[in-house]
């Protein structure tokens, strides 16, 4: 039972943990593409504006890795939103795969528990009989307990895993529309001063 009560600690950490970290208004402000066409469109475009909008959030990251290299050509822009939107995309999906995990194993805990008890049971069984109707009762309750503690632990963490993974694919699409946005942008009025 020990370790399916750890397990129960690290889901519900996980959970309020990616509940605060997956706000979907702090990864991708909705705002943030109009304020940084404000800053192209003014010049305003500097070190100190990009380190700002590196901070500001993981979209800012990605804008700012874009912006960076928006002079050299738009296939090395979209290469760098890329390769900075792989880190954000990895951050985002931190304890997930312990969610997941947890989701599988605890099950096969609780099934582990199942056969002990029923070790106990049979144990009984050849040391006093099935006279002793107690102790017999005693290991079946510990073996199926071990059951239903796994499989509680087990059907949240799944559901909150599943959740939360597809919080991030929904997130992830809003970062490439917006960070597509920024780049067709860009990339657009570059080619109409060289006509």
């Amino acid at each position: 039972m020990l370790p399916i009560l750890l397990c129960s600690v690290a889901v519900i950490a996980i959970c309020i943990e990616r509940l605060w970290t997956l706000n979907a208004s702090r990864i991708a402000p909705r705002t943030l593409l109009g304020q940084v066409w404000d800053w192209l469109k003014n010049n305003q475009v500097d070190g100190e504006k990009l380190k700002t909008l590196r901070d500001s959030s993981y979209l800012g990251r990605i804008f700012a890795a874009g912006l960076s290299n928006s002079k050299h050509g738009r296939e090395v822009m979209k290469d760098s939103i890329e390769e900075a939107a792989s880190q954000v995309v990895h951050e985002m999906e931190r304890y997930l795969g312990a969610l997941g995990t947890i989701a599988a194993v605890a099950p096969l805990i609780g099934l582990l528990g199942t056969v002990l008890g029923m070790i106990q049971v049979f144990t009984a069984i050849m040391l006093e009989g099935t006279g002793n109707a107690g102790v017999l009762a005693g290991g079946i309750s510990q073996a199926l307990i071990t059951t239903a503690a796994g499989l509680t632990v087990a059907i949240p963490a799944l559901m909150a895993h599943r959740y939360f993974q597809r919080r991030v694919d929904s997130i992830v699409v809003t970062m490439e529309q917006e960070a597509v946005k920024l780049v067709d942008a860009l990339h657009s009025d570059r080619r109409i001063e060289a006509v």
